[in-house]
């Protein structure tokens, strides 16, 4: 297998194809055939129901969510409802932590270091709750956070919203937290674009994560997202 840390660039696809891919790389990577890996994505208009959500925070009719385009999941990961859409940048690691000596706990601290690196980049200050994790600014949400661990491989990961269509959010609880917001980098008056949020992402994560020797990212926006193809490459 080899050695180097590798970063795939889906570029904007559906939320299902992505899972389907993340489930076969979390196999593979168990088995030791292919290094660790982040997919970074942006996914079209999905609310995605963690293992143990409540389906009454989908707020959202059935005729709302089929006039807005919003598709529903339910998957995984752990957490509660969340929606990943255009202008969020959503990231999912697939590493094997046997192989770092990072508990869960210490894992996603290291996500929301990453997050926290990204905002400062940017001027911004992201804090985090002990009770509700992912990233805030103030008592808004800017990225969440929720990930599954298998045989010590972890999958699923971050949502950072970058320029995402806010009002989306309406339609359910986010993360089942009723007394506080969501907002965005453009909604803080940080009108970056997406690539550029790429490249510190990917930065600020090889940092947080201690990688150095790196490969990509490696566009995969041309393709079809055949999960046998992509495999074929990594």
């Amino acid at each position: 297998m080899r050695s180097t840390f590798e970063i795939l660039d889906l570029g904007k696809r559906p939320y299902s194809p992505v899972l389907k891919l993340q489930e076969a790389l979390l196999v593979r990577r168990k088995k030791g055939e292919v290094p660790d890996i982040l997919l970074l994505v942006e996914h079209e208009p999905v609310y995605t129901l963690g293992r143990n959500a409540v389906a009454d925070n989908i707020t959202a009719s059935a005729e709302e969510l089929v006039r807005m385009g919003i598709e529903v999941v339910r998957t995984s990961r752990g957490g509660e409802v969340t929606y990943h859409g255009p202008g969020q940048l959503v990231g999912y690691p697939i590493i094997h932590l046997g192989n770092t000596g990072m508990g869960v706990v210490d894992y996603v601290d290291r996500l929301e270091e990453t997050i926290i690196r990204i905002l400062a980049d940017f001027g911004l200050k992201g804090t985090r709750d002990s009770l509700n994790r992912g990233v805030w600014i103030g008592s808004d949400k800017i990225a969440a956070i929720g990930v599954r661990i298998t045989g010590h491989v972890t999958m699923h990961g971050f949502a950072l919203n970058v320029s995402t269509d806010l009002t989306h959010y309406r339609g359910i609880i986010p993360c089942g937290i009723t007394n506080r917001g969501v907002t965005s980098l453009r909604t803080l008056g940080c009108d970056v674009s997406m690539k550029k949020v790429k490249r510190v992402a990917v930065e600020k994560f090889c940092e947080v994560f201690k990688y150095k020797d790196i490969e990509g990212p490696l566009p995969a926006t041309g393709l079809d997202l055949n999960c046998d193809d992509l495999l074929e490459q990594l």
